[in-house]
């Protein structure tokens, strides 16, 4: 008889297409596979994009974000879910109706409002949307600085104030926050929890690399599959930032832009 082999955890991620690999669906595929675990996966939008940014968006209609969802979680046990672009108002009630209709744990939300080249993918209803509606039914949210002030109209400008917004974005019914501060010197990021009594502080120092593309979807894809194979939050996270890390550091150049991060570098346990 042939061996037999443990099922891996089954990751759900829900994100929009990348041409070009480095962001969104195919990159999450990837930094799962990383991880010893089997993604699943439901596109939002497609993108007309490659290393040199975003050139255009076609969202995906919410009944087919919808309908794609109900077939997945009838097949599959479903350990984790990342939620990455979601490129209109129609997917982020789709998305939000699913999670509340279905007990999915590990829910990890990453809120991509733009594009690194500063293209929009996400309208203003649709931020509206996230923030009451899908926001509350994550486990765990990672806005990069950005989207956190973005999500709660306070800027940040250096590490100290990530504490302020944390605490925002837990009125909001956030339930765990990780703030990723990558452009910060020296590049800092803030984990929250418990309502934001309690949080870990995680500094690195700068990597210098042209090949920057997709490090928000590896981290919150890391993040998830993580969590989906029983690690507590801090660890979960100390684990996703060292994923991302190395994947940066033995980056190569690959397209005329910015490149992306290497996905399969680790191959985890």
């Amino acid at each position: 008889m042939p061996p037999k082999h443990k099922k891996p955890p089954i990751i759900l991620s829900v994100a929009g297409f990348d041409p070009s690999s480095g962001a969104g669906i195919t990159a999450d595929i990837k930094t799962i596979a990383a991880h010893g675990c089997y993604g699943i996966s439901c596109i939002t939008a497609l993108t007309v994009q490659s290393t040199q940014g975003v050139k255009k968006v076609e969202s995906v209609e919410g009944k087919f974000v919808a309908a794609t969802l109900k077939e997945l979680v009838s097949d599959f046990s479903i350990a984790a879910v990342k939620i990455g672009m979601l490129g209109s108002a129609e997917a982020v009630q789709a998305v939000a109706a699913f999670l509340r209709r279905h007990s999915i744990r590990n829910v990890v939300l990453d809120p991509i409002l733009k594009s690194s080249s500063g293209a929009d993918l996400l309208s203003k209803q649709g931020v509206k949307y996230l923030r009451e509606r899908l926001l509350p039914l994550a486990d765990v949210i990672t806005p990069n600085i950005d989207e956190a002030s973005t999500l709660t109209g306070i800027a940040i400008y250096q590490a100290a104030d990530m504490e302020a917004v944390a605490l925002q974005l837990h009125k909001l019914g956030a339930k765990n926050v990780v703030i990723t501060g990558g452009h910060l010197d020296p590049p800092t990021d803030y984990l929250s929890w418990n309502s934001g009594k309690q949080h870990k502080i995680f500094t690195h120092k700068k990597i210098m690399t042209s090949s920057t593309h997709g490090t928000g979807c590896a981290f919150s894809t890391a993040l998830a599959c993580n969590l989906a194979k029983g690690k507590r939050l801090v660890e979960a996270t100390r684990q996703a930032k060292q994923y991302v890390t190395e994947a940066l550091q033995h980056a190569v150049p690959i397209g005329k832009g910015t490149g992306p991060v290497n996905h399969m570098l680790k191959k985890s346990s």
